[in-house]
């Protein structure tokens, strides 16, 4: 018996070394990388406040503890606690940033220093100097700042590429102002897009990143730095375990174009596109949802040169796969500008080779409009009652020809897809619905029990929507 219990003891023993074995140690590596991070604080000239405002404090958090309440407002509702400002001073902010060249070259996030008359970055030695903002990019959330000093400690860059679901990773940055933080945990995925990201495949972790994290390096287990964290998915404001980075390839795409131009630019195809979904595939009639399908082609753009059509899909980029429609934007994004490129694509269920020069992203802003249109009765099989366009209406929904405005629907094929009032229909089954006549005449002709693909416009941006008519 005694001689079962003392193996028993020795198998827990091994057990503990073994798991302790496993797990990572961090200690060597903050020593090395931690002198290379830096906490960056900005100032920006106040604005005068509106009376009714100017006391206004930042909400708490939902479901922040009584004991955190107070450390929130020292940070987000003190003039001089750093975070937002919220007095009649300069407004402050705070983040976090590395050196990547030692004669001054300092990253940190574009909305860290957006709008900021003064950059201030603070060392691991405590020292201060100001900085000047060499450039930044809004679309990848990349800036780079240069300080006047020489041989400063900096970090390595890694390869993001290399990087694997489920790998360890450590962060380093001022979350709160708290300078040189220290927080590890894994990738728990690659290539997310995020709204208002479509240019960057961002590196999800479930590191703990906090307001203040932002503009600090992300590090793999050999100590390089293989990705700049940027956001995090909050309905709180604070970690929920949704951390996303920038991958560092493209960082130094961005750094380099900077460098040699003040700026960054992206490469352009001129499409606007969605994913397809199950049903989408089955109206194509594709074997299973893949790609990106092209919902809208932009006028004078590399796409329309190409002669790509609305409900082409794109299932190749320069022989890269894409699986979803957030694939394509990066790739595109970082060819150089005039390069050649190649895309696949299925066009009525034919696979076609479409070949292209990258053009140059334009600057343009997207302008969302509602439609207001009166209701009338639905008469039709998909529950709809549409109209004719005004030139009025026109201008709103940013429909230059063709096309019908839904003015009342009940429930049904339309209302079950996702069809909404003011919407405008553009196609329906592959064919374009000139008014209000062809539309019915089209609609009258649709297959039941069958997906259908209806293409609408919706607050200036078109989309597919998959419709089915029950038998």
């Amino acid at each position: 018996m005694l001689k079962k219990l003392a193996w028993c003891v020795v198998l827990v023993f091994m057990f503990n070394q073994n798991g302790l074995a496993q797990l990572p140690d961090f200690t060597e590596m903050v020593k090395t990388n931690g002198v290379a991070v830096v906490n960056i604080s900005t100032t920006q000239k106040a604005k005068p406040e509106v009376p009714e405002t100017a006391q206004k404090e930042v909400p708490m958090p939902e479901g922040m503890p009584p004991e955190m309440e107070e450390l929130f407002k020292h940070f987000f509702n003190n003039p001089e606690g750093g975070g937002n400002g919220g007095g009649n001073g300069d407004a402050q902010s705070l983040g976090s940033g590395f050196v990547i060249d030692k004669n001054g070259y300092v990253l940190t996030n574009h909305h860290v220093v957006k709008d900021a008359d003064e950059i201030i970055v603070k060392f691991s030695d405590r020292r201060e100097l100001v900085a000047k903002l060499i450039g930044s990019d809004a679309r990848t959330d990349v800036a780079l700042l240069k300080v006047e000093a020489t041989d400063l400690p900096v970090v390595s860059i890694g390869e993001p590429s290399k990087l694997q679901v489920g790998e360890w990773v450590l962060a380093i940055g001022s979350p709160f102002g708290f300078e040189q933080s220290v927080t590890a945990g894994i990738v728990s995925a690659k290539g997310r897009s995020l709204p208002g990201g479509n240019y960057v495949p961002f590196i999800q972790t479930d590191v703990a990143i906090n307001p203040g994290n932002s503009g600090g390096p992300l590090f793999n287990m050999d100590g390089k730095v293989v990705g700049i964290n940027s956001q995090i998915y909050s309905r709180t404001g604070g970690f929920m375990g949704l951390s996303f980075a920038i991958p560092m390839d493209v960082v130094m795409n961005v750094v380099a174009q900077i460098k040699a131009n003040g700026k960054a630019a992206h490469g352009w195809l001129g499409v606007q596109i969605q994913d397809v979904t199950r049903e989408l595939a089955e109206s194509f009639g594709m074997k299973k949802p893949q790609g990106a399908l092209v919902s809208k082609v932009m006028p004078d753009s590399p796409a329309e040169k190409a002669q790509l059509q609305i409900g082409d899909i794109i299932t190749e980029f320069n022989g890269q796969s894409i699986e979803k429609s957030g694939d394509l934007p990066p790739m595109v994004g970082m060819t150089p500008i005039k390069d050649k490129a190649t895309l696949k694509i299925i066009r009525q269920g034919e696979e076609k080779i479409v070949n292209f020069n990258i053009g140059l992203l334009p600057e343009q802003i997207d302008k969302v409009v509602d439609s207001k249109a009166e209701k009338a009765k639905p008469t039709n099989r998909l529950g709809l009652t549409v109209s004719d366009l005004t030139a009025e209406e026109r201008q709103l929904t940013q429909v230059s020809k063709d096309g019908v405005l839904v003015q009342n629907m009940v429930k049904g094929a339309a209302k079950n897809a996702g069809v909404q009032l003011g919407d405008v229909i553009l196609r329906l089954d592959n064919q374009v619905v000139h008014d209000a006549a062809s539309f019915e005449k089209i609609v009258k002709n649709l297959p039941t029990g069958k997906s259908i693909a209806a293409l609408i416009q919706r607050r200036g941006s078109p989309a597919f929507l998959a419709l089915k008519i029950d038998k």
